[in-house]
């Protein structure tokens, strides 16, 4: 093999080299352009800070490996940042109703809460990106086989505090009597600590605490279905017009549901597409 040989040899490894780097390495698409306007509204500071609600396991979990947040939450509000250009800062909290209490504080730009018209006088929603379903939950010996047996005179039901499910119940319910847990998924342990009739919460949490707790059994259907969307503080117009538009892509282009099946979320639903 002469030197033209070995010079248009090495010319073709080299080819072949570049079009298997191209073909095995993923290069992210370039961030949509955002309007004027919407960066100053979800990120005065110059940072996105994003509450995270770890009181709800279909949104973020705390990985059991590295403590880091991780979940569709979590992904959006990455997602967000990206696409607004700026930096992201999760601001971690232990339940929904401590979420609300820190945008009275300023503490967060943007949040993923349940819809609730408890909350709608100081933040906007967007349109639902999932739909989860509300349970309940009851010792095994307990008389109690069905959801319409719960609101009875007597019965004490346990719920995490400031939850969708606080927020509901507490209009619903007109003979059981509330007890309030610090976080929702506190509400198993407080059932059987404290011998209460029945725990209200989320099915995937009350679903994985019937396999960790013995003696307790999940009833049968739900009591009430959670929207669970994007919210920033009113006032923000641009932005929540921005987010508006973001769920709806984020739903569009299967984002949301590759998250939920990427950290492991079954039973939750894709919130079907807005009418608003």
């Amino acid at each position: 093999m002469d030197r033209r040989d070995v010079l248009r040899a090495a010319s073709a490894l080299c080819v072949l080299a570049l079009l298997g780097a191209c073909a095995t390495t993923t290069v992210a698409p370039p961030a949509p352009s955002v309007p004027a306007g919407v960066a100053a509204d979800l990120a005065p500071a110059g940072t996105l800070r994003a509450a995270i609600n770890f009181g709800n396991s279909v949104l973020a979990v705390k990985d059991p490996a590295t403590g880091e947040p991780r979940g569709v939450s979590v992904d959006l509000a990455r997602e967000l940042g990206r696409r607004l250009k700026v930096p992201v800062e999760l601001v971690l909290y232990e339940s929904a109703g401590n979420v609300v209490a820190g945008q009275k504080a300023g503490a967060w730009d943007i949040a993923f809460v349940a819809i609730d018209p408890a909350r709608a006088s100081e933040l906007y929603f967007t349109a639902p990106y999932v739909v989860i379903e509300g349970a309940y939950l009851v010792p095994e010996r307990s008389a109690i086989h069905a959801n319409f047996e719960v609101d009875r005179a007597g019965v004490r039901v346990v719920v995490g505090a400031g939850s969708a499910y606080d927020l509901f119940l507490s209009r619903e319910l007109k003979q059981a009597t509330l007890v309030r847990a610090p976080t929702s998924p506190a509400v198993t342990d407080m059932l059987v600590a404290q011998n209460l009739d029945v725990a209200a919460g989320v099915k995937q949490q009350l679903e994985a605490d019937a396999k960790r707790v013995s003696g307790v059994r999940l009833l049968p259907g739900r009591f009430m279905v959670i929207n669970q969307a994007m919210a920033t503080p009113r006032g923000r117009a641009a932005g929540a017009v921005y987010l508006d538009a973001l769920v709806e892509e984020m739903k569009a282009t299967g984002f949301v549901e590759r998250s939920l099946a990427r950290h492991g979320i079954s039973g939750a639903s894709i919130a079907p597409a807005a009418t608003r």
